[in-house]
């Protein structure tokens, strides 16, 4: 890929958050499709995820979106993220994606180009 974002020779990220029920992932994957600030959103059937909050270790049933977006983006994205996202501290973490299939690559900036 060219246009590399500095440390991100892809310019591009896998960002991860969860959601508690089907209807909301789904939700939230449409907005971020539809507003082009991710190429595809998968929702991945529900797990169990273990934490602490507020003192108390909670046990919830939780789907995890995969989100591929541009990094030149991401600001964008984590605004739209914490607006449509139903938790009070919702879990947003982004990985660069350093490798991939360079059509595939393309395929997301695309997508998501203004």
């Amino acid at each position: 890929m060219t246009d590399p974002v500095a440390g991100n020779p892809t310019g591009t990220l896998l960002v991860l958050t969860t959601l508690p029920d089907t209807d909301s992932a789904l939700s939230l994957a449409s907005s971020l499709v539809t507003r082009r600030l991710a190429a595809c959103v998968n929702i991945l059937p529900a797990g169990t995820s273990v934490y602490e909050w507020q003192g108390e270790i909670q046990r919830d049933a939780e789907h995890v979106l995969l989100i591929k977006a541009p990094e030149a983006g991401y600001a964008a994205l984590e605004a739209a993220l914490r607006e449509l996202h139903p938790y009070e501290l919702p879990e947003i973490i982004a990985v660069p994606i350093t490798e991939g299939l360079s059509e595939y690559l393309q395929w997301i900036k695309d997508l998501t180009a203004s």
